[in-house]
């Protein structure tokens, strides 16, 4: 019971921060006292759609009528092997019964946002909210880190998820955190997943609608998945489970299997890191981390998979982007990055030229950097 008023008002104590500035442009706040073991916190009372139209672009209606005429069609006849869907076959489809859309919004420290304040602001009409520093193992220092079978399980079922579910997962940047909880899902072998091409802010200048609210059933769900982590963790039992797991080890690589491959050079090690952070001449983000990369890889940023408005490129053009740093794409691939988000842009790029069983270095340079014994290359060292 006290894990279950901890892990309540942890995040009850994260929206508070969230809208307690008396700068807020948000005016009509309405106290809820009652979700979180009647701790009190602010949240918008407006529940209702808000039609976005940028100049110049086609009227929502329209732009409705266009999506349904060429792309209304369920979920179960998508590919899997086509890693992305557009915001038209979204938007046609967001009613349908077997698809639910998931909020994954994140962002790094230093760029002071908040996504869950950003999910109740505006959000894709019933989406979820996926907490990627919450949905995380709470056994490591290292964050956001892939939490356990059992773990997942529960926070994916406190969330409402199914097995039979397809999912469309976005976030606020375009492609960036997204494709972190598409490739979680497929390690627990959900293959039934999708990211949003293009993501939020692509949804919005296509004049689709979004939600502004702060629901109490999306809040209780997001609280029940945080809640559940905690209560697997700390081995206590957890409500009924409706989403089972099926472990897929060789998506997710330890740093071992990295020093291991050193030697062995069993895969192409890409790091998605900027080049300068790559090079070890720019400074890492996090205190205590050594600058440069692991002897042996390549870089690859993933910026280089997107094109200007943030969606994936062609399959044509993102071979040419791996090749051109000279990887092959007939030998396997294993992607790295700072954390292990944008490592899996590069998974996501890969999935779509048919590199469908690329792993990703789970601890990525923030576990090989900060450890005492790992071997580091820079381009200083290289001159």
């Amino acid at each position: 019971m006290a894990s279950a008023v901890l892990s309540r008002a942890l995040l009850a104590r994260r929206i508070c921060q969230s809208f307690s500035s008396s700068s807020s442009p948000f005016p009509n706040r309405q106290l809820i006292t009652s979700v979180f073991a009647n701790r009190p916190f602010y949240a918008w009372s407006v529940s209702s759609r808000v039609a976005y139209k940028v100049p110049g672009s086609i009227s929502c209606s329209m732009s409705s009528s266009v999506a349904a005429s060429q792309a209304s069609f369920s979920v179960q006849s998508l590919s899997t092997n086509e890693p992305v869907v557009s915001v038209e076959w979204l938007h046609a489809n967001l009613r349908e019964p077997d698809v639910k859309v998931l909020d994954a919004s994140w962002y790094m420290p230093d760029e002071k946002r908040n996504p869950l304040q950003e999910y109740q602001v505006a959000h894709i009409p019933g989406a979820l909210f996926f907490d990627v520093d919450g949905i995380s193992d709470r056994t490591t220092n290292l964050p956001h880190m892939l939490p356990s079978e059992e773990a997942f399980a529960a926070a994916i079922s406190a969330l409402g998820i199914e097995n039979k579910d397809g999912l469309v997962v976005y976030d606020g940047k375009g492609i960036f955190s997204a494709a972190r909880v598409w490739w979680m899902f497929r390690v627990f072998g959900h293959e039934r997943i999708w990211v949003l091409d293009g993501g939020l802010s692509r949804w919005r200048a296509s004049g689709f609608d979004v939600e502004s609210s702060a629901s109490s059933d999306a809040i209780l769900k997001a609280s029940a998945a945080s809640e559940a982590i905690e209560k697997v963790y700390q081995g206590l039992r957890v409500g009924p489970i409706t989403f089972q797991t099926y472990f897929r080890p060789h998506l997710v690589w330890s740093l071992e299997q990295v020093q291991k491959n050193i030697e062995e050079q069993t895969h192409q090690h890409v790091d998605a890191r900027s080049k300068a952070r790559f090079d070890g001449v720019a400074p890492e983000p996090r205190k205590g981390i050594k600058s440069g990369h692991v002897p042996g890889s390549k870089c690859v940023p993933f910026s280089q998979m997107l094109d200007g408005s943030q969606t994936l490129l062609p399959a044509d053009e993102l071979k040419k982007r791996f090749e051109q740093e000279g990887i092959s794409l007939n030998r396997p691939v294993v992607a790295s990055c700072g954390t292990g988000v944008t490592a899996c842009i590069l998974a996501l790029g890969l999935h779509r030229i048919g590199k469908t069983d690329v792993p990703v270095y789970d601890g990525s340079w923030t576990e090989w950097g900060a450890h005492p014994d790992t071997p580091v290359d820079s381009s200083e060292e290289q001159m």
